[in-house]
């Protein structure tokens, strides 16, 4: 047995017999009376457990994360630092709460401190803290609804140095991998948590643990502790993989390992095309996409995952692994029926290959939500249209939302290809949809508004490649689901 080392406000804690799912926010509450970070939704909501999160990458520098700690699960903070609302300053207010103040930016105070961590986090540089304050406020929650003088704080948020914890993350940094046992008399198992530091040693413990639960950010295995209060025996976390955690691009596209966090994967995204930047920058909060990773989206095989129907109309390929064999899979094989995917026992994602879309590829995908900011997706589709002297060549249609995966729309492509590009070829394709799916009736959304809602998106499809201006009218638009 070994136990969980991290840096927590400056000072080093050592914990033995950890409870490997126990969660950081309850930690820190409950074993070190830091109440500051408050539970509010216990799903990575509303942010009033931030928390940020340091750790050392490739080169040895300290890279910071604003995180919920109430879906972190503790040994994910190992050979890490951690920093509270309390480990800001002694004796006083830091520059960042001393602005909340004098801006008069809390009203009831319960969500102040998640604030506050947000907004410590731009004055550091965390990760992915270079945007708009809205962007960077969306995964926090106001119930007071004070927006206004949180978001004038932000935007004239002072400049810090961040901690300097290198040397002692350095100190802490393990060489093996961490493995917590945890002997559970009361409910009659064990717990088991591994996190192996290489490829190889992960393919190992994935053959000789098939049923274990991979984790890479746990913003979606969390809530099956915090919420649907189950047991997970054995987890084996990906985040110390660094072979893993890499980001290629290349002419022929984007290489994504499987713990890349949707931060660190946004800015080659966006690159490959913006469409797939803002598609990003949609999926939850900041620090649900500082914790989540694109694969992990995928490989959780959800109908309403944001990333899935983008990459299979892209001709995304994922590289699987069992042991040392890997083979490789075209994304919309994946899924194979709702809750089923296309892996064998003791395999698991070890990337996903993204191709760059051609020059004459039309590529577009949208989002419908009910709320714009740190929603599921109602509808979500995505269009790859090859066109070339206005005849539509090659059609990759797919959407998520409309049946038990995420697939693609065969009787909408095939209205398309071979014929010109014009409104009565679009108009085919939408009423072609209905051949496609039956969607369900849930609280997102009726089947007949996600079947109406789809067909109006190659219908609007048509009407941006008609009339540019009308795309950019169209995206400022707030959806109604």
């Amino acid at each position: 047995m070994d136990g969980v080392r991290f840096i927590l406000n400056g000072v080093r804690r050592d914990l033995e017999r950890c409870d490997p799912t126990a969660t950081l926010l309850n930690v820190l509450r409950y074993d070190f009376g830091l109440t500051g970070s408050k539970e509010g939704c216990a799903e990575g909501d509303c942010g009033a457990c931030t928390v940020l999160v340091g750790e050392l990458d490739a080169e040895g520098a300290v890279l910071w994360r604003a995180v919920n700690a109430c879906i972190l699960f503790l040994p994910m903070v190992d050979g890490r630092a951690v920093v509270t609302v309390e480990g800001l300053a002694a004796g006083g207010l830091n520059p960042v709460q001393q602005a909340l103040a004098d801006a008069h930016g809390s009203q009831c105070g319960f969500c102040t401190p998640g604030f506050v961590m947000s907004l410590q986090g731009m004055a550091i540089g965390a990760l992915g803290t270079d945007t708009r304050p809205e962007d960077l406020l969306a995964g926090n929650l106001c119930r007071c609804t004070g927006y206004g003088p949180i978001l004038a704080v932000a935007e004239a948020a002072p400049r810090m140095a961040p901690p300097d914890v290198a040397e002692a993350l350095h100190d802490l940094r393990r060489e093996r991998s961490l493995a917590l046992v945890l002997d559970d008399p009361l409910a009659g198992i064990t717990r088991r948590w591994f996190s192996p530091r290489s490829v190889r040693e992960l393919a190992e413990l994935r053959l000789a643990h098939p049923e274990a639960r991979l984790v890479a950010g746990a913003t979606d295995v969390g809530l099956w502790v915090t919420k649907q209060h189950r047991t997970l025996e054995t987890v084996i976390s990906l985040i110390d993989v660094a072979e893993l955690r890499g980001v290629e691009e290349t002419a022929e596209g984007v290489v994504l390992g499987a713990a890349v966090r949707y931060s660190e994967a946004l800015p080659a995204l966006a690159r490959l095309h913006p469409d797939l930047g803002e598609l990003v920058r949609r999926i939850g909060g900041l620090q649900v996409r500082n914790s989540g990773a694109v694969v992990a989206n995928i490989a959780n095989g959800s109908p309403i995952g944001d990333t899935p129907p983008a990459l299979i109309a892209l001709g995304a390929e994922l590289v699987l692994r069992r042991g040392a064999a890997r083979r490789t899979l075209a994304l919309e094989d994946y899924f194979i029926a709702y809750g089923r995917q296309a892996l064998e026992p003791g395999e698991f994602i070890e990337a996903v290959r993204i191709p760059r879309p051609g020059p004459a590829v039309r590529f577009r995908t949208v989002k419908l939500s009910k709320r714009f900011d740190s929603d599921i997706s109602a509808v979500c589709g995505a269009f790859a249209l090859k066109i070339e002297d206005g005849v539509v060549r090659d059609a990759r249609i797919a959407f998520g939302g409309m049946a038990g995966t995420p697939r693609r729309a065969p009787a909408a492509e095939a209205a398309l290809v071979g014929r010109r590009w014009d409104q009565a070829a679009a108009e085919a394709s939408a009423l072609a949809l209905a051949e496609d799916f039956q969607p369900l009736s849930d609280l997102r959304g009726s089947a007949a508004y996600r079947v109406l809602a789809a067909q109006n998106l190659i219908r609007r499809l048509w009407l941006e490649a008609d009339d540019p201006a009308a795309g950019a009218l169209l995206a400022l638009e707030p959806v109604d689901g």
